[in-house]
């Protein structure tokens, strides 16, 4: 919540650590520290808070402070900055007492800050602010007409509104070569003529043009209310689909609306089904369709998630935005890093290690006699780690070690397996994978040649021989497979891109694998995350 407590057994203590580290800078960013108010009154009374504008971008929180604790004691104070902590040219002072405030506001308004003309008032709530606004913006006395025909002059302008009351102004926009823009603003004296003439112009016909009448706005209001009127319009649509709007993927290039719409069917009433397409009207192998009811959507997910349709599983979930999606995968990021256990080392990522290559190697407690570990379980050989642990010796070949063979054949490229040295993804033409030390060379014996041989004519990897392995065999499978892939995009950052991509459904994964572009687009996502990691640990 960007915000905590510190609670001091001494209020000496508490005034020394307020004077000492107030607005000094936590992660690039200056820290605000003032006395916890328990009181809600004293919290919400905004007496003694004032507001300043036209402050100099030089000025900052501390500087502030320093220009205004002259009148009296600052609970709170801090000048209001944007995104990239630039000064948006005001801020807040909040007094203990409402005389410090007005002090200050008779001394400093008016006054030159840095060679800034700055204004102090005291601070008035938005909502109050709104509401002056409003009553302001009700009163209106200044019109603004469009679709005026283009021989409409200033006079004949004045000529048609004067019947409603008197007018102070009445002028038409015209371009540098002085001919109408069609448009042109009426002021009147008072409100009550002004909303008169609205009320019987807008709408009305006037030499074969449909008049345009509103009240004037400037520039900022318009934009703020298009602006309001949009996200009001997409907050409808969005709890309009909430639940019932279903994001389909991984189908073939020959499915179209239609198809879509029919396999879908079944589940209930659809209201729109589309297949997303590029520039060229290819298919770009995703698309949309939305039920009419949250039950009829729940109910598609769960019978068709995962099923084939033609050569290919699908993947199907409720459709998100893609601000939401990546909040998610954020949130998930987050979660895993706070999960790791204290003293354990970051690597940034799950990091896969593709065969042949050996992780760090932890160190754990001592055996006692009789091989029992002491407050740790031994390692489960050949197991893999799932996304987000660490390995641990024995899950993979340490150099100079020879792998244990597998006892399922499925393992060594039997029926249904996959393979590390063959097939599409594979590591026969991988130089790292290709680097074996002389013990491991010496170590191959004859009777490893069948298991080898078989290896290498493995098949490819399809849904149907993933859908065969064991559930605990599916990841590595799809590890060995990705990994040569993603090494050519970023060789240094393969094993923890692999060990991020791996957290996906297994359908996902399959996509990535037969589709080239929507690899290479997650790849690049995950480099980006990756970079960001390394430029916030490096700013540490």
């Amino acid at each position: 919540l960007g915000y905590a407590y510190v609670n001091f057994h001494n209020h000496s203590d508490g005034e020394r650590a307020l004077e000492a580290l107030n607005y000094t800078e936590i992660k690039d960013r200056p820290c605000r520290i003032m006395w916890s108010q328990r009181d809600p009154s004293r919290r919400k009374d905004g007496s003694g808070n004032i507001f300043i504008k036209n402050l100099d971008p030089s000025i900052d929180n501390k500087a502030l402070h320093d220009t205004f604790a002259a009148f009296g004691e600052i609970l709170s104070c801090k000048v209001s900055v944007n995104e990239a902590g630039e000064s948006r040219g005001f801020g807040f002072v909040h007094y203990e007492s409402k005389k410090s405030a007005d002090l200050a506001i008779e001394k400093v308004n008016g006054m030159l800050l840095n060679d800034t003309k700055v204004y102090v008032a005291h601070h008035i709530p938005n909502h109050e602010r709104q509401a002056k606004i409003n009553e302001k913006r009700s009163q209106f006395t200044n019109l603004y007409i469009k679709s005026l025909p283009t021989e409409v002059d200033d006079d004949e302008l004045s000529e048609m509104f004067s019947k409603f009351g008197e007018i102070t102004s009445a002028i038409v926009q015209k371009d540098e070569e002085g001919n109408s823009r069609g448009f042109g603003f009426v002021n009147f004296a008072d409100h009550d003529a002004a909303s008169k003439a609205l009320e019987e112009l807008h709408d009305s016909e006037y030499k074969g043009q449909t008049l345009f009448v509103s009240r004037a706005q400037k520039k900022a209001e318009r934009e703020e209310e298009l602006r309001s009127q949009y996200e009001q319009s997409r907050n409808e649509k969005l709890s309009r689909y909430q639940g019932v709007n279903l994001y389909i993927k991984n189908f073939d290039d020959d499915v179209d609306d239609d198809k879509l719409r029919q396999e879908f069917a079944p589940y209930g009433a659809i209201t729109s089904a589309k297949v997303m397409r590029d520039e060229r009207g290819a298919s770009r192998g995703f698309g949309f369709v939305c039920f009419t009811s949250p039950e009829e959507a729940n109910k598609a997910t769960a019978e068709m998630n995962g099923r084939m349709w033609g050569n290919k599983p699908l993947y199907v979930a409720l459709a998100q935005r893609r601000d939401q999606r990546r909040q998610q995968i954020e949130a998930t990021k987050r979660q895993r890093q706070g999960a790791m256990p204290m003293g354990a080392p970051f690597y940034g990522a799950p990091m896969y290690y593709p065969p042949g290559y050996a992780p760090p190697r932890p160190v754990y407690p001592a055996p006692r006699p009789g091989g029992r570990w002491q407050g740790a379980q031994p390692p489960v050989p050949g197991q893999y780690p799932m996304p987000g642990q660490f390995p641990v010796p024995g899950q993979y070949p340490m150099p100079g070690q020879r792998p244990a063979r597998p006892r399922n054949p499925r393992q060594a490229g039997g029926r249904g397996g996959y393979a590390a040295r063959g097939g599409r993804g594979g590591y026969r033409n991988n130089p790292r994978a290709a680097q074996q030390s002389p013990a491991q060379a010496q170590e191959s014996s004859p009777a490893d040649a069948p298991a080898d041989a078989e290896q290498a004519a493995a098949p490819v990897l399809t849904a149907a021989a993933l859908a065969s392995a064991p559930e605990e065999e599916q990841k590595q499978m799809l590890g060995e497979a990705l990994y040569p892939m993603i090494a050519v995009h970023d060789e240094e950052r393969a094993p923890k891109i692999t060990g991020m991509l791996l957290e996906m459904d297994n359908s996902e994964l399959l996509h990535l694998l037969e589709n080239s572009d929507a690899l290479k687009a997650k790849v690049d996502e995950a480099i980006q995350v990756l970079k960001e990691d390394e430029n916030a640990e490096s700013a540490e």
